[in-house]
């Protein structure tokens, strides 16, 4: 028996939608990431908010990964229970989740946490000095004008340092997240922007230790900046973390090939709007997420890319459209006037995702596929 057929007979015991994870692809995607960081000198992070699964987690660190970095403090918790100790919360810290990192930290976490501001440090250093612990703390820094942190560049960035310091804080570094790497599509641009990035980040390293202060660990990373990045002087830490799935959005970006893709959606086609070439399925907007990503893009998706069940994209064939736990799935252009006998009632498809965070985030758990056919149930973790 081929392994095509092994996939289809194993998969037809599931029921849909589920979250399926191509192992292959997933190793494949997990070796390719760490082999540039080692190819590039730095220590690999890997963001775990896009698997949230502690069996995706141990294939990143039996590769070579040192360490992660979570976006949730349950996601720290949950990691920290499965023997993860060395953590970076990469949000900017809430005065109101002091508590919870302090007690991370005295379970003995190796928990690093992140600040942009003045009134961010002031609260961090006094609620740790008031209860005798010094907490490790980065400074987030803007290199893109994306989404948060402090301009390299900026009078604030020493002010921050000098708080965290001098209340007795140990001022671990600095981290900056490319995030607009997304909006780009070519390899000269991502190139320039990975550039760009390091360059940001390793200037505020700079100013600190120009200043006096500590700035031991320079953090730098998104999944398109990560893989296009050609130099890494001055950087000590690589983060990335939608790279171990892939998806439609890295598609489009350049970063990856639709067969590089790891997680899909199993939907099962309930039913028919044959004058209007549509094949319903059982995979909505629940299963896919909301997220429209590659609506921005040079190539539109729609709700995925339609799939056989063995995992290969059928051409042309999109989800279109999806009401909750309705998903349309028609093809491109004209309407297919065959799509009844194409895909008949109880046909199971695969769907490949706009982002790969968001529909793993739909679900309770992976159905991760091996190469033989063979299924596992890996659980992924949920909220906050």
């Amino acid at each position: 028996m081929s392994n095509m057929q092994n996939i289809s007979q194993d998969l037809a015991h599931i029921d849909t939608p589920a979250a399926i994870v191509s192992l292959p692809r997933m190793q494949r995607n997990i070796a390719r990431m760490q082999q540039q960081a080692d190819a590039l000198g730095v220590r690999f992070r890997p963001h775990v908010k896009t698997s949230k699964c502690a069996d995706v987690v141990a294939a990143q660190l039996a590769a070579g990964a040192a360490g992660i970095t979570v976006s949730t403090l349950k996601e720290a918790d949950q990691f920290f229970a499965h023997g993860v100790t060395d953590i970076l919360y990469a949000v900017g810290m809430a005065p109101h989740r002091l508590a919870h990192a302090l007690d991370l930290c005295q379970r003995g976490c190796a928990l690093q946490i992140l600040t942009d501001s003045v009134e961010g440090a002031r609260a961090i250093a006094e609620y740790g000095r008031a209860r005798g612990h010094a907490f490790e703390v980065l400074i987030e820094i803007d290199t893109d004008g994306h989404r948060s942190g402090i301009k390299p560049g900026e009078d604030l960035l020493l002010e921050v340092g000098r708080m965290l310091h001098e209340g007795g804080m140990r001022l671990a570094g600095v981290l900056t997240h490319a995030g607009s790497s997304y909006e780009l599509h070519t390899p000269e641009a991502l190139a320039a922007l990975a550039e760009q990035e390091r360059a940001g980040c390793v200037q505020a390293a700079e100013r600190l230790r120009a200043a006096g202060l500590p700035c031991p660990i320079v953090s730098v990373g998104s999944t398109p900046t990560a893989l296009e990045a050609a130099s890494l002087e001055g950087v000590t830490e690589l983060r990335a973390g939608v790279y171990v799935f892939f998806d439609l959005v890295m598609r489009n970006v350049g970063v990856c090939r639709t067969e590089d893709i790891a997680l899909s959606v199993l939907t099962t086609v309930i039913g028919h709007q044959a004058d209007k070439g549509w094949a319903i399925v059982d995979a909505g907007w629940m299963a896919m997420s909301r997220d429209r990503g590659t609506g921005r893009q040079q190539r539109d998706y729609g709700y995925g890319q339609v799939c056989t069940v063995d995992g290969a994209p059928i051409e042309g064939y999109l989800l279109s459209a999806a009401n909750q736990e309705h998903g349309i799935l028609s093809r491109e252009g004209a309407a297919d006037t065959d799509i009844v006998a194409r895909f008949p009632v109880g046909t199971r498809l695969r769907i490949l995702p706009n982002h790969a965070c968001a529909t793993g985030a739909q679900f309770p758990a992976y159905q991760a596929l091996a190469a033989d056919g063979t299924v596992q149930t890996w659980e992924r973790f949920h909220g906050w």
